[in-house]
């Protein structure tokens, strides 16, 4: 009888749970008012990358002052490498999200943001959607008179209810509301004064929610009313790049496309493709297989967030954190894998001035940002041509593991375990190994073969046409007094053509 009942109770349970994920499905998906989660990427497309942000971008996360940036920026032009963007993450602020900068950390922080622009540094900083309550790492870790204020004056959703988060304890600003949104951008306003050119906008619009008893429901309440988890993401997303780009035409946002840890939550995409100029996959670890979140989670994130749409995507070199010290053929290959990304971002924890690490790491990783630099004519070309109705920049292949077109010349099959054996399948056509390209392999081939440190399995197409910036010698293309040219790199066969865009927006220039 006891086994009966209890039979009974399990069945009900489990009826139960099954009403309860069709209700959620017809909420969460279904409902015109609540639902679009499926079809919210249906028919956008992602906007202009500007080319300043397809160059190499550099951080750490260990020590976030204006010393420690100055000297990770000076060791980096002492040493000769390549860096445009400057990401400085958090704390940079005295509370979280209120937009005034710590003179602590970074004194007089409008001549530091004017010279950081004189050497041509382009700064993105980091920031959520969380007005917080209370915090463990700002100056000002007890904001709850600021926080009230807020609340008070209905500037935050859900009523100002506060939810926990990693950097503690706060409410969504409510970006429905137009004088909470007056009230945001006046805080925001100084800083696009000083000339900032991005936003890395971290992920906590995925908390947005309510709960009835302990059920969360994905969706909450604000100034226009009820709103899914799915319709505050893409407020968060979509209202920080508009508002970015109206105060400076080449504004960027930085945001999730996947995630390396969650990779089956929010599987459709984080931003919205319509707000997503530039993207990476969250924080992986300092390893190299899947299962353990490193290289080849990141690879395979990636390549899923190109299925999607997302054109330009990339991940922390070497991943964000983990056990120390970094492996330095991790190191290396992360840094050969982004090269032929859109985003090639080296930062997180860890020592990430490479003249502390290896003279290997040094001397490899140099060549391939670089490489990167010298590969962005090619990459906005087909950045603009994405835009515009072409492929994404990457292009997962059906054959072979992890392999991808990268534009439509280059075909990258990424070394993603501790070796330097790989197996490459070559589709139909006459192939170039991209570091020796002396011979013709004539595909379909399936090819395995050794890859020495400094350099990769890439291969090009024959009948290419490479549009490159040469400033150094390093990768042996091209010289250093080749500066400030446009360098074609062709391999000829029959006729072939490729549309070069200018970068100020002057249009094109067909190659033939």
């Amino acid at each position: 009888m006891k086994k009966h009942n209890l039979l009974t109770r399990l069945g009900k349970i489990i009826i139960g749970l099954f009403i309860f994920l069709i209700i959620l499905a017809y909420a969460y998906w279904i409902h015109p008012v609540l639902g679009g989660f499926f079809s919210f990427q249906h028919g956008q497309k992602t906007p202009i990358t500007p080319a300043w942000a397809l160059e190499c971008w550099v951080w750490e996360d260990d020590v976030n002052t204006a010393a420690a940036v100055w000297d990770i920026l000076d060791g980096y032009r002492q040493y000769d490498f390549p860096v445009r963007t400057i990401l400085i993450d958090s704390p940079w602020s005295t509370r979280y999200n209120d937009f005034q900068v710590d003179e602590k950390r970074f004194p007089h922080p409008q001549q530091f943001f004017g010279k950081l622009d004189s050497l041509g540094y382009r700064v993105v900083l980091w920031m959520t959607c969380m007005v917080d309550r209370e915090n463990d790492d700002t100056a000002i870790r007890d904001a709850s008179q600021w926080f009230d204020e807020a609340r008070q004056r209905g500037f935050l959703a859900n009523g100002g209810k506060k939810i926990s988060w990693w950097k503690g304890r706060g409410g969504f600003i409510d970006y429905t509301n137009p004088g909470a949104m007056q009230w945001w951008h006046g805080l925001q306003q100084q800083l696009f004064d000083w000339g900032i050119d991005g936003w890395k906008l971290d992920g906590t619009a995925t908390y947005f929610h309510s709960q009835f008893l302990s059920v969360p429901l994905l969706y909450g309440k604000a100034h226009s009313g009820l709103m899914t988890t799915r319709g505050y993401m893409n407020h968060y997303y979509r209202d920080e790049y508009q508002h970015g780009l109206s105060q400076n035409p080449q504004f960027i946002t930085l945001s999730r496309s996947l995630d390396s840890i969650v990779p089956y939550v929010h599987f459709r995409g984080f931003a919205p493709l319509d707000a997503a100029p530039l993207n990476w996959v969250g924080d992986n670890h300092h390893t190299w297989d899947d299962k353990s979140i490193g290289l080849e989670r990141a690879i395979r994130m990636i390549l899923k967030s190109a299925k999607i749409g997302y054109n330009v995507v990339g991940s922390d070199i070497a991943g964000y954190h983990g056990k120390l010290p970094i492996p330095a053929n991790l190191y290396i290959r992360w840094a050969q894998f982004s090269t032929f990304c859109g985003l090639f971002l080296n930062g997180g924890h860890g020592e990430r001035r490479m003249w502390k690490r290896s003279a290997k790491e040094f001397e490899i990783t140099r060549k391939f940002s670089w490489l990167h630099t010298e590969l962005v004519p090619y990459m906005y070309s087909n950045v603009v041509s994405h835009h515009n109705g072409g492929k994404t920049l990457i292009t997962p292949l059906k054959k072979g593991t992890y392999q991808y077109l990268f534009g439509n010349e280059l075909l990258v099959a990424p070394i993603y375990r501790d070796s330097t054996k790989r197996t490459i399948v070559l589709p139909k056509g006459n192939w170039r190994y991209f570091f020796n390209d002396e011979k013709a392999i004539k595909g379909p081939a399936t090819i395995t073969r050794d890859f020495p440190p400094d350099e990769y399995p890439v291969f090009v197409r024959d009948g290419a046409i490479i549009p490159m910036r040469i400033e150094r010698n390093y990768t042996q293309i091209g010289q250093a007094d080749w500066a400030g040219f446009l360098t074609l790199n062709i391999y000829p066969r029959g006729t072939s053509t490729f549309d070069v865009y200018h970068p100020d927006g002057s249009g094109k220039t067909k190659i033939t």
